[in-house]
């Protein structure tokens, strides 16, 4: 297996040891930021793809790149009772990453000094292997992705990613010229971070540079990071979308979904989707999802990263969508609340707004669609048993007729049909969004 390059491994060595990343304080816990628990949790990637709801209890899960150890902290947090490990090739960022989850009271985790390509020698398999901001420093990526899939389970997920080129390519022409200026032949410190700061500041400000790439956050103390991690970011690169698929299917790995899939849906792009111009409307539903996704960087490249979840090649999985069930399927269906959303405040406010009769603002706890998500009081009732555990889905039915047992026009009893199809919309559209999960039975 190659090596990557023994200079730039050693710049980034010294560099993390000097400045591990990301910085945040040891006593700093990631309980209240539902939002990025959502995205290391693997009960959600693998809902994604299974259409199961996984318990986390004694998976085994890799941080690989750990850095400082937030993210494996934010691992730990998401998925109770798996054990974590983690990696780094700087030994004071491993030695910090150790300090935090003991800290935080998660014994049940170990860190390694190693690179990438050394993952094997672990001689463990995963069961979800958390690879964030590290793929694309690699000379060749595929050496990454290979390490790992050689220590991912069968029916493991990997979420990785890779800077855009497109996404990004503002702060790839600040590195080249921060470059010809000479500030990344070594290891840059603050030496260097001031010269960015001094260069780009006495720019105008309508020149593009500095107009795309800097904020006024950048020229306080606390933007030296990421200055580091942007301007002065040695060995970055940037990839189109076929170019990652490239690699997965080099790296034999099959592609699941990008994790932030709703910002790359093609059809959100056009102003009436439904009148589509008749060439669009005959070739769009044909054209692959890797097609899809690369059309949709090339017209509206505002992603920075390629965020994706992939893992090993799977036999056609038995998945309907949820549109699609028969009576049957939903008369059998498992509701599950996602785990995100199971908190103090998240309880206190829903039961709140039940009581009292107002709009639950959903999207206040969970932030995964573009816009507000409220939902009205009635509705929200249904919502109270998920809070204990998974309800049948006739079971929530049972609980919107006791609710509200008359139908408040005509005053007749309220149907177990107009139950039903109440109850069956809000999970349909509350499924969609990423808040509940359904198995079928």
């Amino acid at each position: 297996m190659v090596n990557i390059a023994s200079d730039l491994l050693e710049i980034m060595r010294q560099r993390f040891d000097s400045s591990p990343y990301p910085r945040q304080p040891l006593e700093k816990s990631p309980k209240n930021e539902t939002d990025k628990l959502y995205i290391h949790s693997l009960v959600n990637a693998y809902y994604l793809r299974n259409q199961k709801v996984i318990d986390t209890q004694g998976k085994l899960i890799l941080d690989a790149g750990c850095g400082s150890g937030y993210k494996s902290l934010m691992l730990a947090e998401a998925n109770p009772g798996a054990k974590i490990v983690g990696f780094d090739i700087s030994p004071e960022s491993v030695k910090l990453a150790r300090e935090r989850l003991d800290y935080h009271g998660f014994d049940n985790a170990e860190f390694h000094v190693l690179a990438l390509e050394e993952l094997p020698s672990l001689n463990q398999q995963f069961d979800y292997i958390n690879c964030d901001e590290l793929l694309y420093l690699l000379p060749d990526i595929n050496v990454g992705l290979k390490a790992m899939q050689a220590v991912l389970k069968p029916n493991g997920i990997i979420r990785s990613n890779l800077h855009s080129v497109f996404g990004r390519t503002n702060v790839f022409r600040a590195q080249k010229a921060f470059t010809l200026m000479g500030l990344m032949g070594g290891t840059p410190g603050e030496l260097e971070v001031e010269i960015v700061r001094q260069t780009i500041m006495a720019l105008k400000n309508d020149v593009q540079l500095k107009a795309r790439t800097w904020q006024p956050f950048y020229a306080t103390p606390e933007g030296e990071e990421k200055i580091l991690m942007n301007y002065l970011l040695q060995g970055d690169k940037g990839y189109t979308v076929p170019e990652m698929f490239s690699a997965l299917v080099d790296s034999h790995l099959e592609f699941i979904s990008m994790l932030n899939w709703r910002q790359w849906q093609l059809l959100d792009l056009f102003q009436q989707p439904d009148n589509l111009p008749s060439f669009l409307a005959m070739s769009l539903p044909d054209i692959s999802q890797e097609e899809s996704l690369h059309l949709y960087e090339l017209l509206n490249p505002v992603n920075r990263l390629l965020d994706f979840w992939c893992g090993h090649p799977q036999p056609p999985l038995d998945i309907l969508p949820v549109t699609e069930w028969t009576d049957a399927d939903w008369q059998g269906a498992t509701v599950h609340l996602c785990p995100q959303l199971k908190t103090p405040q998240f309880q206190e406010q829903l039961i709140a707004c039940v009581r009292e009769v107002r709009p639950f603002p959903l999207s206040q706890h969970l932030s995964l669609v573009p816009g507000s998500i409220n939902i009205d009081s009635s509705t929200a009732s249904c919502l109270i048993p998920l809070l204990e555990q998974p309800q049948p889905m006739m079971a929530l039915v049972e609980r919107w007729r006791q609710f509200r047992p008359l139908d408040p026009v005509t005053l007749q009893p309220t149907e177990l049909e107009t139950a039903f199809e109440i109850v069956q919309q809000l999970v349909i559209q509350l499924e969609s969004f990423g808040y509940l999960m359904l198995e079928r039975a």
